[in-house]
C-alpha cells in the first residue's frame, strides 16, 4: 500500500508541475498591466518600473517562474494585492468553510441519491422508476442559483426557520448552530449532485444484478434483500466511488455560484472577489490550493478502493 501511494504521487507530480506552470501563467494571459493594478491608475512611468523591478518581472520568463514555484513549494504564494496580507493566510482562513461545506453537501446528496438508486435498479422500468428517474432529471436540469434562491425565499423570507446568509461555524464548537447556517448551501449542492449519483449508481446497480454471480446467488434461494446489498451493490459501488470522489472534489472549487448567493465565506467566494479585484496573486494561490485538493481527493479515491474490493492489490 506504503508503495503504491508513493507510486501515485510520483505519477501526479508532472500533473501538479503542468497545472502550476498554466496557473502561472495566468498573468500573462489576461489582458492589461497587472504592475499598474498594484500601483494605481495614477502612477507614473517611474513608479510602474521601480514596481517591476521590486517584483522581478523585468527578469526572464524563466527565471520568473522558477522563483515563484521556489516560493510556493516553501509555502510562500505572496501576497494580496489589496489586503497586503499573506496570500496562504487568506486562503486558510476560508478553506475550513469550504471543507465543511463539502462535506456536508456530499453527505446530503448521498442520502437522497443512494435511496433513489436502490428503488429504481430493484424494480427497472416501473413506475416507481420512472417516477424517480424523473426527479433525478429534474434535479439534474434544475440551476443551482435558481434553486438557492427559491430556498432562500422559502427557509428564509416565509417560514423564517434559516438565515439567507450562511456563516462559518465550525462543527465541533456549535454542530446545531453549523447545520442551521450551511443547510441552505448544502441542500442546495446536494439536490444537483444527487441526480447524478442515482443515476449513475442505478445503471451500475442494473448491471451488476444481470450478472452470472447473481443468478447463482438467487438459484441458492438467498433473500432478495442480501442478493443486492451484499453482493451486487458492493461491485457497484467501485465505479461509484469515482463519481463521489470527482463530486466532493468540484464542490471545493466548483460551488463558487453557491457560496455567492448565500454570502458564504467559502474559498470560492474568495476567488470570486480576487477575479472582480483583479487580485492576481490571490488568484493564483486560490487556483493552485483548490487543484492540490482535487488531486488529493482523487489518491483517496484510489485507496477506497482497496477496502471495497478485497480483490485489487496494490504492490
Amino acid at each position: 500500500m506504503i508503495s503504491y501511494l508513493l507510486r501515485r504521487i510520483l505519477q501526479l507530480l508532472p500533473v501538479l508541475l503542468i497545472a502550476s506552470v498554466l496557473v502561472w501563467g495566468m498573468i500573462y494571459a489576461v489582458p492589461g498591466n497587472p504592475v499598474a493594478v498594484m500601483v494605481g491608475e495614477n502612477a507614473s512611468a517611474e513608479q510602474v518600473a521601480a514596481e517591476t523591478a521590486r517584483l522581478g518581472l523585468d527578469r526572464p520568463v524563466a527565471v520568473q517562474y522558477a522563483a515563484w514555484l521556489g516560493s510556493a513549494l516553501r509555502g510562500d504564494l505572496g501576497a494580496s494585492i489589496h489586503s497586503r496580507e499573506p496570500v496562504l493566510k487568506l486562503i486558510g482562513e476560508r478553506l475550513p468553510a469550504t471543507l465543511q461545506l463539502a462535506a456536508l453537501a456530499t453527505l446530503l446528496a448521498l442520502a437522497l441519491g443512494i435511496p433513489v438508486a436502490l428503488a429504481g435498479a430493484v424494480a427497472p422500468n416501473s413506475w416507481l422508476d420512472r417516477l424517480l428517474s424523473g426527479w433525478s432529471a429534474l434535479a439534474l436540469g434544475v440551476p443551482t442559483f435558481w434553486l438557492g434562491i427559491l430556498l432562500i425565499l422559502l427557509f428564509a423570507v416565509e417560514l423564517r426557520w434559516l438565515p439567507s446568509a450562511s456563516g462559518y461555524v465550525a462543527f465541533w464548537d456549535a454542530p446545531l448552530q453549523t447545520l442551521r447556517n450551511t443547510a441552505l448551501p448544502a441542500l442546495t449542492l446536494a439536490v444537483y449532485v444527487s441526480g447524478i449519483f442515482a443515476r449513475f449508481l442505478r445503471a451500475s446497480l442494473i448491471t451488476e444484478l444481470n450478472a452470472d454471480y447473481v443468478r447463482t446467488a438467487r438459484a441458492k434461494g438467498l433473500p432478495e434483500r442480501t442478493v443486492v446489498m451484499r453482493h451486487a451493490l458492493r461491485n457497484a459501488l467501485l465505479p461509484f466511488i469515482t463519481i463521489v470522489g470527482i463530486m466532493t472534489a468540484s464542490f471545493i472549487g466548483g460551488a463558487v455560484v453557491t457560496e455567492s448567493v448565500f454570502t458564504y465565506p467559502g474559498i470560492g467566494r474568495l476567488l470570486i472577489q480576487a477575479i472582480s479585484s483583479r487580485d492576481y496573486p490571490l488568484i493564483q494561490g486560490c487556483i493552485l490550493v483548490i487543484l492540490g485538493i482535487y488531486v488529493a481527493i482523487n489518491v483517496v479515491v484510489d485507496l477506497v478502493y482497496a477496502y471495497v474490493d478485497p480483490r485489487i492489490e496494490y504492490s
